[in-house]
């Protein structure tokens, strides 16, 4: 029974390490708007940053633990591509984003991170220690999930999806999926418990996004109408209809129709000879 729950542990594990590859790569289109854009309005450093701290933590606690390889690789991946995608902020952020950035980096990645492994090696030991590191990763990892609210917010207010990606939003659920049998399986609950939120989130952003990307479909087809102010449009109305006209009526107004044309095409004639024209189309007409 052990062989097999060890089993599923495994392929859970490996599973949530496909996945999170997936989570880790799916901000790219969001940074490549970025280099489009040569600009970082409408983003924000603090989930890349605080994803980076996050998998710091999940490196050191694994080294803690025992038969824990699975979350020595995607994290380490993880810390790879999140220090790329802050550089990559950095050197796009105006001054001020690029100083609150640095900042935040400082304060988790060197301060935060630094303390608590100080801490840890000093003043707790073994089962201790791993537990200790243990709860402090569950809090930072509720933290990375709780990190999009930030976009959420600017989804509702703004009534769009561009600054939340979907791909993003898809994998995060399918990865606290995986790495939640995977923490359950492996009964440790400091793993188990932060994809619980994680999966509420991600099915959070997908409703979100399913809402507001229909609305901005919508905008669009209206932005796309051929505008009808500068047109005419006659509707028939079968209660109102026009008078008929008889044969001789038509006539006079096909003879005035004449005349209009007539008198444009005589604009290069003297005041005299204008008037001449008139008498003699209206003598016509009078016949």
């Amino acid at each position: 029974m052990a062989g097999f729950s060890d089993h599923w542990t495994f392929a859970f594990g490996v599973l949530g390490n496909i996945i999170s590859f997936f989570v880790f790569l799916s901000p790219l289109p969001t940074f490549y708007n970025i280099y489009k854009k040569k600009s970082t309005e409408g983003y924000q450093s603090i989930p890349y940053t605080v994803a980076l701290f996050s998998a710091m933590l999940w490196i050191y606690y694994a080294f803690l633990k025992t038969n824990t390889t699975l979350l020595v690789t995607i994290n380490t991946f993880g810390c790879f591509i999140e220090t790329l995608y802050v550089g990559f902020y950095l050197f796009y952020a105006p001054k001020k984003a690029r100083v609150q950035t640095i900042k935040l980096l400082l304060l988790l990645v060197v301060g935060g991170f630094g303390a608590i492994v100080l801490v840890t090696q000093f003043l707790f030991k073994g089962a201790i220690r791993a537990q200790i590191v243990g709860w402090i990763c569950l809090v930072f990892s509720l933290c990375v999930f709780v990190a999009p609210l930030c976009i959420v917010r600017q989804v509702i207010k703004t009534k769009s999806v561009e600054y939340m990606p979907f791909l993003l939003s898809v994998f995060l659920t399918l990865s606290a999926v995986m790495w939640f049998f995977y923490g359950l399986l492996l009964k440790d609950f400091n793993i188990a418990i932060p994809n619980v939120l994680g999966f509420i989130f991600g099915i959070l952003q997908m409703i979100l996004y399913v809402m507001y990307n229909k609305k901005e479909e919508v905008v669009i087809k209206e932005q796309n109408l051929p505008e009808l102010k500068d047109h005419v449009i006659i509707l028939e109305d079968d209660k109102k209809k026009l008078p008929e006209l008889s044969e001789e009526q038509i006539i006079d107004i096909m003879k005035l129709a004449s005349l209009v044309y007539s008198e444009k095409n005589y604009g290069n004639l003297t005041e005299d000879a204008k008037n001449d024209k008139v008498v003699s189309k209206l003598q016509t007409v009078e016949a």
